[in-house]
């Protein structure tokens, strides 16, 4: 009775083994290895200020929920276009308030103004005031790897990179990305902006 069953199992062994090989090729070409690298750090010379919409979310929903945010922030420009649009143009998404303890978190995109005299109904006005960053750029190997390249990037950070880097989260913000002219091309790359301070030598002790 044995020796049928393994006949029979045969093939569905060999297309599982086929849809394994396949899918580990189409991770490598759409997604593609991880590479830990080094930051810039760098300090704003000015604030940077935003209007933009923003939502509460959570580490679980986050990807599924930057779609939907971004697409509620366009159709709210179309109908009240914002009013001193800093050139050129620059698209920040901010994640800040993070609670470790119930991984929830505010999240805000917006676009860059020159100046703040008065918020559109339905968004929110926020600045991010002259202090440092250590600057990450993510290049995902495609467009459908966003979401996963950016998850990647951040955890690399907050979990290996800042704990020995030297450096602490000043709990202003938590991080920021920058979305510009070099987001759109063929071979699109943001700014990651991590916000740190120098950690006090005596706080180790």
């Amino acid at each position: 009775m044995s020796a049928p069953n393994i006949r029979n199992m045969n093939p569905f062994i060999a297309i599982a083994a086929a849809i394994i090989l396949v899918g580990i090729a189409l991770y490598l070409i759409l997604i593609g290895r991880f590479n830990p690298i080094e930051p810039q750090i760098v300090t704003l010379k000015e604030p940077i200020r935003l209007l933009g919409l923003e939502i509460q979310t959570n580490d679980k929903d986050i990807y599924k929920d930057v779609g939907r945010v971004a697409s509620s922030f366009n159709e709210i420009k179309k109908k009240s276009p914002l009013p001193y649009l800093k050139q050129p143009w620059a698209s920040i998404n901010i994640s800040r308030d993070y609670d470790p303890e119930s991984k929830t978190f505010t999240y805000m995109v917006g676009d860059q103004v020159e100046k703040i005299d008065s918020v559109p109904e339905g968004l929110s006005a926020f600045e991010i005031p002259v202090m440092t960053f250590a600057v990450f750029p993510v290049r995902p190997k495609s467009r459908f790897a966003w979401g996963i390249t950016m998850g990647r990037m951040k955890r690399y950070i907050y979990t290996g990179w800042l704990p020995k880097s030297g450096y602490e989260s000043p709990g202003v913000l938590d991080d920021f990305e920058l979305h510009d002219d070099r987001s759109l091309g063929r071979h699109p790359e943001i700014q990651l902006y991590v916000a740190v301070h120098k950690k006090d030598p005596g706080s180790e002790f």
